[in-house]
């Protein structure tokens, strides 16, 4: 553990402290455990005696109710503050993730071809410039209705991302996940049962009134809905596939993606999410990214698979694989998704279990992005553009489009 949060760039000390919090907890713990049966033996004594033995008896019953109640009181304390410093804690580095900060990620494969728009004769627009030819986004009224980092989608735009839920949602059933349609307000213990109140809980969106969440992904419905369940290890693997709302400070990131709709406060995502076997956690990772793959590749966008470095996971993750598409006006591949083995951090916190013969045990935890539609209608838009300002529609969205082949320009 030690060294998992050295790799992380987190507090190693945090361990010792931890260390030093459950020792007390345990020594209270059996501190507690022995006043109270000499309390009970005690208090078999003191009908039988008389006289100043009694009294005596009675006296020492006094003091042993006082040391009972302070060790009880030690040992919620010491149990207290175990389990908040648990709680801070991220989940043990999987050994083969690579070590190092937000740039030290292992590129693992790259897929699809970036088009030479100078071969083609034209420099390619951007996604806003090509949102207001196609009259599909409209980031001034997001900002005069809501303030920076939100829009609206119009027209085409609002057509697309339902195209793009409805195909990714298509998928996934075909895959075998259970289509959910998740809260977008949880309570503070599905928050932290995931894993998001620790180092991201500046991102989080609180309403203090009703001390409710705003989630940032469905994962977190989606990890609590079997919270203090336990389930039979027959009934698994079980995989839902999430479509929500998702809320984001942003916190941290004044200056990045200033322009457009690459990260903003509000969107929609389909994740995808697997209840596994321990045993199978790793090979349900690869299953989650080769669906990934095999979205990204449907939409014909040129991208790139990382292993993402420890200093970079979340909380949460063990281990975690982006899928990273080339957008053309920045001249670099952005993440459009990523999958993450959780193994059994989120289920252990959540008191989540499987039942195998007579074992019952903590299970593991997976989730995937299939589709956070505003990055994607970015990549998309900028990678399919044409010279006139229309974008070609990739072949697995027509179906949900009407058959429509191409977004046609509406303002010049």
């Amino acid at each position: 553990m030690r060294a998992s949060q050295r790799a992380r760039g987190e507090d190693v000390a945090l361990v010792d402290s931890l260390l030093s919090a459950d020792e007390r907890r345990r020594s209270s713990g059996v501190r507690f455990d022995e006043l109270r049966a000499e309390q009970k033996a005690l208090g078999k004594l003191i009908p039988k005696a008389s006289g100043d033995e009694k009294a005596e008896l009675l006296k020492k019953a006094s003091q042993l109710a006082a040391d009972v109640k302070a060790a009880d009181t030690e040992r919620d304390a010491a149990a207290a503050e175990t389990q908040e410093l648990l709680l801070r804690l991220g989940n043990l580095v999987h050994p083969d993730v690579p070590v190092g900060g937000e740039e030290d990620f292992v590129t693992l494969e790259t897929h699809g071809e970036i088009r030479d728009f100078a071969a083609e004769g034209f420099e390619p627009k951007d996604h806003l410039e090509l949102g207001h030819i196609l009259g599909a986004i409209d980031v001034e009224r997001g900002a005069k209705v809501s303030g920076s980092r939100f829009y609206f989608l119009t027209g085409v735009g609002a057509l697309l991302e339902l195209a793009l839920v409805n195909a990714a949602i298509a998928q996934a059933t075909a895959a075998g996940f259970t289509p959910m349609l998740t809260p977008a307000l949880v309570r503070p213990q599905s928050m932290a049962g995931t894993g998001f109140l620790g180092q991201a809980a500046q991102d989080v969106y609180h309403l203090d009134k009703d001390d409710l969440y705003l989630v940032g992904t469905s994962e977190v419905p989606l990890a609590a809905y079997h919270m203090d369940e336990i389930i039979d290890a027959d009934r698994l693997p079980l995989r839902y596939a999430g479509f929500s709302p998702c809320f984001r400070r942003e916190a941290g990131s004044h200056g990045k993606d200033t322009k457009g709709i690459f990260r903003v406060h509000q969107f929609d995502k389909v994740e995808m999410f697997s209840y596994v076997d321990p045993e199978d956690s790793q090979a349900e990772h690869q299953r989650l990214l080769d669906w990934e793959k095999q979205w990204l590749t449907s939409l014909e966008l040129p991208f790139r698979v990382i292993d993402v470095a420890t200093g970079d996971l979340g909380a949460s993750a063990s281990r975690k694989f982006d899928c990273e598409a080339w957008i053309p006006t920045q001249g670099k591949y952005r993440e459009l998704t990523s999958t993450s083995d959780c193994t059994e951090f989120q289920s252990r916190r959540l008191q989540i279990r499987m039942r195998d013969g007579k074992q019952v045990r903590p299970l593991a935890t997976l989730n995937g992005t299939l589709c956070a539609v505003p990055r994607t209608i970015v990549a998309i838009l900028e990678n399919h553009q044409q010279a006139d300002g229309s974008v070609r529609v990739p072949e697995v969205l027509r179906p949900y489009l009407g058959g429509r082949e191409v977004l046609e320009p509406v303002a010049k």
